[in-house]
């Protein structure tokens, strides 16, 4: 186990580099070395050149997740291999950065404990995180690397399969994990009737639907898919579940998560614009998410 470094000047996180990156995520021009543009690409450069100073542990991108994790985030419950949509863009991070896939090491950290106060053991967590203000007291987010619609996850004999206008949303029964952008869209855009109920743990919430003490729950969409393909089927593999629609986007969408202050966001931030516009979220997006953008959009 690595230990934070906040003693030696071998660990310590260097003036100049807390300046750059501190610089850079706040948005405004960096010094960049005589010659040489305020461009991102000089500034990514300068990023590269910090790294090691910036870094966990020198000489390497701590990366955390949960276990298990799933698809289409991760494949195979193993995020060394690179598959799945998190994993890719794990990993063209650190390639943006100048880090070696074999410098990218993997560590576990359950979900709740990725977002709340404290010194983390990680230079950033990676794992379906939304960016929620509230969170942002206690750690620091990445831009966006994955813009989520939330959709509506039932047993495909119920009603809410086929009648789903936005007045009749509002006579169902809905349950879903607590704390979750799931529970908040019901309460804040569905308006049931019946009081939502809060489960603390997704075989609860699972079990509650198929049982039929909820109707449906609110789920990100490639989450809702994965259950009804993978959790929600019978001994032969039938699914019994269907996602019957997706909202259309608030605006949620996936961070990175890191210790609150990491001057290394800045960074990670220049890396994910130009992962943007240079296709590569794009692309990753449609191998890995595409059949989730075909889901029909429904109103609450």
């Amino acid at each position: 186990m690595h230990r934070q470094r906040n003693s030696s000047s071998h660990g310590r996180i260097a003036p100049r580099a807390l300046a750059l990156a501190l610089v850079v995520a706040l948005g405004a021009p960096v010094a960049a070395p005589a010659g040489a543009t305020t461009s991102s690409a000089s500034r990514l450069a300068n990023c590269r050149v910090e790294m090691p100073t910036l870094e966990y542990a020198r000489g390497h991108l701590t990366v955390a997740t949960d276990n298990p994790v799933s698809a289409p985030w991760y494949v195979q419950n193993h995020p060394a291999n690179g598959q799945g949509y998190e994993a890719g863009v794990v990993y063209a991070v650190a390639s943006q950065l100048g880090i070696a896939r074999h410098d990218v090491s993997w560590v576990v950290a359950p979900y709740a404990s990725s977002y709340a106060a404290g010194k983390k053991a990680f230079d950033f967590d990676a794992n379906e995180i939304t960016y929620v203000k509230a969170r942002a007291r206690d750690v620091s987010f990445s831009s966006s690397y994955y813009d989520v619609h939330q959709a509506i996850v039932a047993l495909t004999t119920n009603p809410i399969v086929t009648n789903h206008s936005p007045a009749q949303l509002r006579t169902y029964r809905y349950g879903d994990l607590a704390g979750t952008p799931g529970l908040a869209y019901i309460t804040r855009y569905i308006h049931p009737r019946t009081a939502t109920q809060s489960y603390s743990t997704m075989a609860a919430l699972v079990a509650a639907l198929k049982s039929g003490a909820i109707d449906a729950l609110v789920i990100d969409t490639p989450t809702g898919n994965y259950m009804t393909t993978s959790q929600l089927v019978d001994a032969s593999g039938n699914p019994f579940a269907t996602v019957v629609g997706q909202f259309p986007s608030t605006g949620d969408h996936y961070s990175l998560v890191f210790q609150k202050g990491n001057p290394l966001v800045g960074c990670v931030d220049l890396a994910l614009a130009t992962l943007r516009a240079n296709g590569t979220i794009a692309s990753l997006t449609k191998r890995w998410l595409g059949d989730y953008t075909q889901v029909p959009t429904i109103k609450p």
